[in-house]
């Protein structure tokens, strides 16, 4: 018997830029041929079917015109198409046009096609490059910054993927006044969240400025793009693979992922999130992490950028109770949250973890209460 020790220490830099600005396609194409395209020539623009005519299809032309090879890769929009059958339809359209390892992907749409298009390229060629290129509230404030790609199981969200971070990120505000009110008033969830758990300054100027942002003025926009980013950052710097700390950037979403899924997305994901929140912090104030006029003042703000804050008269509770455990903060059976601890902070427990084991009936009763 013998043994051959493999060693494989590695020292990686995974630094990338998030560009936040209006109109930035000209930036992109600029990026990339002062190298950001690492030498690659053949570009995969992967877009939904809803952002493949105001923004996929322009850009994947100015790619085009700009000389590179450049393909556009388009799925149906929604929710139902973040799973693995749809990343395989892609990959086998991508090798059917002659795309190997010699490529770049660029994602251009919401958090769906960011989540997807990052999975993809993280296994495609067993890892190609690429660039988000964020038109939505939601992908700018999440889905497109630290890296954490997935698909969708029937059994519950974000189950399936890896991570892998971009080599840029672009958050194109002028996008955002192309979108539907709605999906701005979604896409604000996940800024809440990022006030309640590490920035009481971006959360007052919520409160203060909602009508500004909901009308995509571009100065209040930046604001919170920049700071959407910053909590990101300082979280995902510490702990890149969810090790601990990390789990903080689910709160409020234990109860939300199940909800969304529960809904069968009828609810969309900052809508469900936006219960998520209340959830917890209302369970919260049950364990003294929170007072009572906190909660509503979580509450309180919520209401004012649109988002649910109680949950749907459609909604089984008993499922939603039992879906909860396929929240990926589960350990031995157990339910755990990330609570906040007031606003703009999170509770740190005794054992140095960020998400407390909880008991079953306890969230129950929020749940049949709201």
């Amino acid at each position: 018997m013998s043994e051959f020790r493999v060693e494989l220490k590695k020292v990686v830099d995974s630094t990338y830029t998030v560009e936040i600005g209006q109109g930035l396609v000209p930036t992109l194409i600029r990026d990339l041929k002062d190298g950001l395209d690492g030498g690659v020539k053949k570009l995969a623009v992967i877009t939904d079917s809803n952002c493949e005519e105001p923004y996929g299809g322009p850009i994947c032309q100015s790619l085009s015109d700009a000389g590179y090879q450049a393909e556009l890769f388009v799925f149906p929009a929604g929710e139902k198409s973040k799973v693995r059958s749809v990343k395989e339809m892609l990959e086998d359209a991508m090798l059917a046009q002659g795309y190997r390892r010699d490529c770049m992907v660029i994602a251009v749409g919401g958090g769906v096609v960011s989540d997807l298009a990052g999975f993809l390229a993280g296994t495609f060629g067993r890892g190609v490059p690429f660039i988000n290129y964020a038109t939505t509230l939601l992908a700018a404030a999440d889905a497109a910054i630290g890296g954490k790609t997935a698909v969708d199981t029937p059994l519950a969200t974000n189950l399936i993927g890896l991570i892998y971070q971009p080599k840029k990120v672009y958050v194109d505000i002028d996008t955002w006044k192309t979108l539907p009110k709605e999906h701005i008033i979604n896409g604000l969830a996940e800024t809440v969240k990022h006030g309640c758990l590490a920035d009481m300054e971006l959360f007052e100027y919520l409160e203060k400025y909602t009508d500004r942002i909901l009308a995509c003025d571009p100065e209040a926009c930046t604001y919170i793009s920049e700071h959407n980013c910053a909590v990101k950052y300082k979280v995902v710097m510490q702990d890149e693979h969810e090790a601990n700390l990390r789990e903080i950037l689910n709160l409020g979403h234990t109860v939300g992922r199940a909800i969304e899924t529960v809904s069968d997305y009828r609810l969309l994901h900052g809508e469900a999130v936006a219960i998520g929140l209340v959830a917890q912090a209302r369970l919260g104030c049950t364990r003294g992490y929170m007072t009572t006029e906190e909660v509503e003042r979580v509450s309180a703000l919520l209401t004012q950028i649109g988002l649910p804050t109680t949950i749907p008269d459609y909604i089984d509770r008993e499922e939603l109770v039992k879906k909860l455990y396929t929240d990926k903060k589960v350990r031995d059976g157990k339910l755990r949250f990330v609570f906040q601890k007031h606003i703009g902070s999170v509770m740190q427990f005794d054992d140095g973890r960020y998400a407390e084991p909880i008991a079953e009936e306890d969230i129950r009763k929020i749940l049949f209460d709201m």
